[in-house]
Order: structure tokens, then sequence, then C-alpha cells
């Protein structure tokens, strides 16, 4: 039998968004939980520098997240990290979301559980494909690396692998330029052992004795290939909403993000959606701060009307 866990306020996301919500919802004097499938931090974690957030000239991520999560825990916000919801009621008052663990009761539900990069996939099998630098950049040191990507988070990353003593990098993009600040490009691009791949993707990797030897890149008009030798292979190729878990409950748009109105009200009534899985313009660290303000008011609001 689960234990069964009462609580105000129940945050699905441990980003920015939903950490924000955390904030502003203990501060109101809800109770209040957040459920994160991985650790909390969401993507910022995987962000080298952080240079546009209010109160730090630069900050890695991790570290900014970092201050979020002591901020929550001081205000005796429970958080439950590496858990999956296995079944939800959203439409019960009050609402239901069950985990492997526990039960779960709620008046209110956050939905903040953001986003996550695009994968690549292969006919070969290879474990040396990776989404983060800061997670798996390290033990490339002074060995060759392709990565895939050219907007500014690639870039970032590009800069960030160098850092830590890439020999080679091959930046590979499909398109025919990159998307990255010029900046950004000029500084990248212009270090000894960066090489730029436009209008290609991967096609295969070649394998030797169950190690990577090199990516095998096809050029998207000519259907031409060529090798590049490589050590290991870092994909940066943007992201997709995580809301599998709420289609067929929560309105979305075709890409799978979430219909919520300016108050971050979603179509059930005591539901609320906050942060990049929401449909919007733009999506960074302020915006999903501020979409998790407004749905902790809104969240507060909505318990007090039920009397």
């Amino acid at each position: 039998m689960k234990p069964v866990n009462k609580t105000d306020v129940l945050i699905i996301g441990g980003g920015i968004s939903g950490i924000t919500a955390a904030v502003y919802s203990a501060r109101a004097n809800r109770s209040c939980v957040i459920l994160e499938s991985n650790i909390t931090g969401g993507l910022a974690n995987s962000t080298y520098t952080v240079e546009n957030f209010p109160s730090y000239i630069d900050v890695h991520g991790m570290d900014l997240m970092q201050k979020c999560r002591d901020q929550v825990d001081h205000l005796g916000v429970e958080v439950e990290e590496v858990c999956e919801i296995v079944k939800m009621d959203l439409t019960a008052q009050p609402k239901i979301i069950e985990t492997e663990d526990a039960v779960y009761e709620a008046k209110a539900v956050i939905i903040a559980t953001g986003r996550k990069p695009i994968t690549v996939e292969i006919p070969t099998e290879c474990e040396n494909i990776h989404y983060c630098a800061i997670c798996d950049g390290a033990p490339y040191q002074g060995k060759d690396v392709v990565m895939l990507g050219g907007g500014n988070s690639a870039f970032d990353e590009g800069l960030y692998l160098k850092q830590l003593g890439i020999n080679k990098l091959a930046v590979v993009e499909i398109m025919d330029r990159f998307f990255a600040a010029q900046a950004t490009q000029d500084d990248l691009l212009g270090r000894e052992g960066v090489s730029a791949h436009k209008e290609c993707s991967l096609k295969d990797v070649r394998m030797e004795d169950g190690k990577l030897k090199a990516a095998i890149l096809e050029n998207k008009n000519t259907k031409e290939c060529h090798e590049v030798e490589c050590d290991g292979i870092f994909v940066f190729l943007g992201q997709v909403p995580n809301s599998e878990p709420f289609k067929g409950l929560i309105d979305m748009d075709e890409k799978g993000y979430i219909k919520a109105n300016e108050s971050m009200e979603t179509n059930i009534p005591g539901v609320f959606s906050s942060g990049d899985i929401n449909v919007k313009v733009f999506r960074q660290l302020t915006t999903a701060a501020a979409d998790g303000t407004i749905s902790a008011l809104m969240a507060d609001r909505y318990i007090r009307s039920l009397g």
C-alpha cells in the first residue's frame, strides 16, 4: 500500500519555472511538493555560462540552479527527485498523482516539465553520443569530437569543450549557415583545431573493436558521404517539449506544447502550466521564472476559491 501525501500545490518539474512556483507557493503559506523525473535544475544545469539572468554577471548554470534549490529547501518544500509518474487524475478534486512510491492528493497542480534535447537516430549502436558537454565532456580531453548543431547552445557547448582541452572539434550543421551569434561563431571557429561542416548530417558511425573511430557525414544536397575521425559525438539540435504524460488530458498544439493562457491556466480548472512547456514566443530562464510566479499566484487564488 503506497503512502498518501496531501498537499496544497503539486509541481511537476524542478527546473527554474517549477522552483520559482514552489518559492511563491511556500511564501503564500501553501504546502508544496515538487516531483522531478531527473534532478532539479532542468536544462539550465547543462548551460556552461549564464550571462542574462539578473543577479550574476556570469554564472555556471548548475551553480545558479543550486542556489535556487537551496532556497526551496530553506522554505521547507518537499522535493522528490528521480521519480516517475505512473497514473494521474487531473480532473478530480483533489487531483490525484501517483508515482512509483507514493500517491499525492493536491488541490492544484502546476506543470513545469520543460523540454528535452532532440536525439539522433543512426543504424549503428554507439555509446559515445552525448547531449551534455558539462556532464560528459571531461573524458574527451585531448581527443577529437564531432558536434552536431549550429545554434547558440551548440556553440556555447563547443567553447566549453575546447576549454576542457578537446583536441579537434568538427562543427556540423545541416543548413547552409550557422545560427549562433556572430561573435560566438567567430570565437569558436577561430580556434585551433575547429572545422566547419555545413549542409551535412550524421548518417552513421564507424566502429572498430567496439570503439568509435569516425562519424559518417552525409551532404544533404549531393548525398555524398565522408568520414570525420572522432572519439565522441555531442548533439545540440534543439529541444522538444516534455509533454507526453499529458497528451489527451491537456490541450496542446501540434508540436506538443501546452496551450495555457496568460494566467497559466490550462483547459482543466486547477491545473496550471508554466515555462518552456507552454506555447510561447520566447523561452529564457527569465520568462520561465516569470511563468512560475504567475502559476503559483493563480494556484493560490484557485485554492482560495475552493473555500
